[in-house]
């Protein structure tokens, strides 16, 4: 099984930056990665998501220009940069890994898609 434990998450000031981390472990091939978050008593949510060369990227909506997926294989790890950050960006962000990001953009996976446990980012006004 892929284990991803992503991390990096916390409190920070409305306006300030985070860096979030995603290792994965396990049996792992030419995954596509990403970032899916979901705040309490509201659905899953796509952030983003980079193919497996890098050469793809997505974001959602609310995420783009102030977002930053980036991915190094020679450490199995992908990273988000989250800048300019807004309370309404306060939410559990879950590394994902699944074959492609289409699986990924509606907030659900394949059956072959694997989570991370999330880690909080919390945005204070």
């Amino acid at each position: 099984q892929v284990q991803l434990v992503e991390s990096g998450g916390g409190l920070v000031q409305a306006g300030g930056s985070l860096r979030l981390s995603c290792p994965a472990s396990g049996r792992y091939g030419s995954y596509a990665m990403g970032w899916i978050r979901q705040a309490p008593g509201k659905e899953r949510e796509f952030v983003a998501g980079i193919s497996w060369s890098g050469g793809e990227l997505h974001y959602g909506d609310y995420m783009k220009g102030r977002f930053a997926i980036s991915r190094d294989n020679s450490k199995s790890t992908v990273y988000m940069q989250m800048d300019s950050l807004k309370p309404e960006d306060t939410a559990g962000y879950y590394c994902v890994a699944d074959f492609g990001i289409e699986s990924m953009m509606s907030g659900v996976l394949s059956d072959f898609g694997s989570w991370g446990q999330g880690t909080q980012v919390t945005v204070s006004s």
